[in-house]
């Protein structure tokens, strides 16, 4: 403005054409703070979003293509429905690092930030709640219900909505028949899952050890339970194994079990072990079967978290539930561990890795 007002209190004193050159360089100059201030404006608007982890390292979580499976499947998500990191929207990433402990303090910080939505997995949804009553939550976990998320799959009750991880509790007991299907002189299977204390997150789990106990005992097999919540835990878990004589393992598909899959197999392949995983990978990395959802959650957040961003409320959305199996069978390891998969079991598989 002040430039402006000598440019008039001065035209009689300047030539035409310094006269059009200083209105140039003026307009200009306000062409590209306007154009600033925009931007700014834009980035501060932008919608953030948390992506929280129990157990998954944040070094497995970081960058246009994390390492964690759902932690890309979550970010490919995003940006398959048009979002741009950085630009159209801003990514706050934590993890506990397999310490529970600190989830809490992880969602109040990120309750402080103000972030629009909460994006997590198992523990952390519950941590999240009782952060925050108001910002919404998507989470991934088995039983929503059972952990007092909400009083109901169809309509949640209250802020949390996202996927349940399992389509019942009896899907646990499919994974033990199947188990038994491809080694049936199996008759001490040990379910790796979290450690039973009083804690938000194993009362979750109890209904799946249930689950799976009702289906051993059909089955007349004995189910031992073991619990792992630290890595640290691996190691004391899988002698408590080989001094109750376990003959095969069925993994109850806890974050840490996932993180740490690597050690279980390898495990299980020092000793001679069937066992039958919750999620593909284990079978990839030399796991004899896996019987797992057909999606990765990732993907299934990130349309919650659109939906959430474009006004749904969490009441809106109903919970999903995983329809679609997909039966995996690593050969090689079948061959290595000596065993001979039924015909009928083989036809029945989706994938088999040679």
């Amino acid at each position: 403005m002040h430039a402006l007002a000598f440019i008039v209190l001065c035209a009689d004193q300047v030539t035409p054409m310094i006269r059009r050159r200083v209105f140039i360089g003026v307009a200009t100059t306000c062409a590209v703070s306007a154009s600033l201030d925009a931007r700014a404006q834009a980035a501060a608007k932008l919608p953030r979003v948390a992506l929280v982890f129990p157990s998954v390292p944040l070094a497995d979580m970081v960058g246009p293509d994390p390492a964690d499976r759902v932690a890309r499947a979550f970010v490919h998500g995003l940006r398959d429905l048009g979002y741009v990191e950085g630009r159209s929207i801003s990514i706050e990433r934590r993890s506990a690092e397999a310490q529970f402990e600190r989830l809490p303090e992880l969602m109040r910080e990120l309750v402080k930030l103000r972030v629009d939505v909460i994006a997590t997995v198992g523990q952390g949804a519950r941590d999240a709640q009782l952060a925050t009553g108001t910002i919404p939550i998507v989470a991934w976990i088995d039983d929503p219900v059972a952990v007092g998320l909400t009083a109901s799959l169809g309509r949640p009750t209250r802020n949390v909505t996202g996927l349940s991880g399992t389509a019942s509790p009896a899907i646990h007991g499919k994974r033990l028949q199947l188990l038994k299907e491809a080694a049936p002189k199996s008759v001490r299977i040990a379910a790796i899952d979290y450690k039973y204390i009083d804690s938000t997150v194993t009362r979750g789990t109890h209904f799946r050890l249930r689950a799976a106990e009702a289906a051993a005992r059909e089955l007349g097999v004995a189910l031992i339970a073991v619990g792992v919540d630290k890595p640290e835990d691996f190691e004391q878990a899988f002698a408590s194994l080989v001094r109750d004589r376990a003959d095969a393992i069925i993994d109850m598909g806890t974050p840490n079990n996932f993180v740490h899959r690597h050690q279980i197999v390898d495990f299980a392949a020092r000793q001679r072990l069937p066992a039958i995983y919750t999620q593909r990978e284990f079978a990839e990395s030399g796991g004899l079967m896996s019987y797992a959802p057909t999606d990765v959650p990732g993907a299934r957040m990130a349309a919650y978290v659109d939906s959430i961003l474009k006004g749904a409320k969490p009441a809106d959305l109903p919970f999903e539930q995983p329809t679609k199996f997909k039966l995996v069978i690593n050969l090689k390891t079948a061959k290595a561990l000596g065993l001979t998969i039924p015909q009928p079991l083989l036809l029945r598989a989706d994938e088999l890795i040679q």
